[in-house]
């Protein structure tokens, strides 16, 4: 077992995860990421573990799945080190077409993730996500604090139902965005981070997509170009404006317990978005629109 080979450990604080990751080496002096999570935790982090596994079997740039189990700390999954940088940092530094090219690569590797199968076919996505709508406009209106044009949102959200429709349930990594990856030092993007990989709407997995706009509006751009390379549909544009706006009304009063820093950073966030989709005017946001 690897895990018993381990001679050095340096914590990394990184992240919102509860887990305990740290930066491992082993009397071999090779480097791994070790992530401790809590005995209870066993069955969902061996489904990760699993799903990791066969993404990692898709040729995926990602941090591999090495070893799992339980050791006296929890449950533990050692993975693949990456030697490199936080791309939310790297990337920025790029110039814009190597900006464009990491994200076409973001891009095509996240059409890799969704065709991986997911298990049973009872899934119920219109029901599931109508009802999560729902709650989060109901949160955002007794949260008591308030977009400058959140009542857009919450009309788009609420006259759009339709959208959701017939939509297919496909594996989500969860959490895809520029936070959630790594540039190696030959300039390599790597996938990192699938503690919530769930299913639903592959559509869905772009709701973060907010973040990566931010830090690199042309990374962003190269996400959605190279998970359509035969064009965008405009569907596309109309659902992942939906769920944005789910995300960005639930995000608001989800941030207020964590202090007024978290609740300055959503609420900037929300204020770009509105300007991006011109108050939920169009469908397509301005950093993707050619000038």
């Amino acid at each position: 077992m690897i895990y018993e080979a381990i001679v050095s450990r340096q914590f990394i604080d990184k992240g919102w995860s509860g887990d305990r990751k740290s930066c491992v080496t082993t009397e071999d002096g090779s480097r791994y990421l070790l992530r401790i999570s809590p005995t209870e935790l066993y069955e969902r982090r061996k489904r990760e573990f699993a799903q990791m596994q066969k993404a990692a079997g898709l040729g995926i740039s990602m941090c591999l799945p090495v070893e799992f189990g339980l050791c006296p700390e929890g449950v533990y999954a050692l993975n693949s080190w990456i030697d490199g940088s936080d791309a939310e940092e790297a990337i920025p530094k790029l110039s814009s077409l190597d900006q464009y090219v990491c994200g076409l690569t973001a891009g095509r590797m996240l059409a890799k993730l969704h065709s991986l199968p997911v298990p049973g076919d009872g899934h119920d996505w219109e029901a599931y996500f109508t009802a999560k709508v729902q709650r989060k406009i109901a949160a955002y209106r007794s949260c008591g604090l308030r977009y400058s044009h959140g009542d857009a949102m919450v009309q788009y959200l609420t006259e759009n139902l339709a959208l959701l429709h017939n939509r297919p349930v496909t594996f989500q990594h969860g959490d895809y965005h520029i936070g959630n990856m790594m540039l190696g030092r030959d300039g390599k993007l790597f996938i990192i981070d699938f503690e919530k990989a769930d299913i639903g709407d592959p559509w869905e997995e772009f709701n973060r997509i907010t973040w990566s706009a931010q830090a690199a509006p042309e990374f962003a751009r190269g996400i959605v170009d190279g998970y359509f390379p035969e064009g965008v549909p405009e569907q596309f544009w109309k659902l992942m404006a939906y769920y944005i706006c789910s995300n960005s009304v639930g995000a608001l009063p989800w941030a207020i317990p964590y202090g007024q820093q978290e609740v300055d950073t959503i609420t900037a966030q929300g204020e770009e978005i509105l300007r991006w989709y011109d108050n939920m005017n169009t469908t397509v946001p301005s950093w993707y629109r050619k000038e």
